[in-house]
């Protein structure tokens, strides 16, 4: 497996841009998926950074980025890093490569300034919930476009 930098509007990462937004509507019973504005422009080093996960035959099989937050109305802390999109193909969980992409996006962000990494994420993801206590992230306030939704959990780790 290859780890590669790609821009968030890159092909490959539409594609398995589309395939997380079909299975976020499938586990939360809604249409769209995620709808949080995002901008390729957020994802462009130092202020970001997005990965693909390449398998042998050059087929993307896992994604991952995050963005820089700074303090604004949404809950966002100064220095903080926004975890986004991590996704791996159902094909290819079970690998480790969700670890390889978060230790990755953490070592980027950490280089880049960022003090705390947080995410949102949801009640219906048990894989993503294990993976991001499992790596030392833990329960934080609310923040972003889904921090009235009940649904909803937002989790920080101290990059520093």
């Amino acid at each position: 497996m290859i780890i590669q930098p790609r821009p968030f509007d890159h092909a490959d990462a539409l594609k398995l841009n589309a395939q997380v937004l079909r299975e976020y509507a499938e586990r939360y019973g809604d249409d769209e998926g995620d709808v949080t504005p995002l901008d390729p422009s957020m994802f462009e080093p130092p202020h970001g950074l997005y990965l693909l996960v390449y398998d042998e035959q050059g087929h993307p099989v896992a994604t991952g980025g995050w963005r820089s937050q700074e303090r604004n109305a949404e809950g966002y802390s100064d220095g903080d890093a926004e975890l986004k999109r991590m996704f791996v193909i159902p094909e290819s969980r079970g690998l480790g490569l969700a670890r390889r992409i978060l230790t990755a996006l953490e070592t980027d962000a950490r280089a880049a300034g960022r003090t705390r990494m947080v995410l949102e994420t949801g009640d219906q993801q048990p894989e993503a919930i294990a993976l991001y206590t499992s790596s030392g992230y833990a329960p934080c306030e609310k923040f972003g476009y889904y921090r009235n939704y009940d649904s909803s959990l937002c989790m920080a780790k101290p990059l520093r």
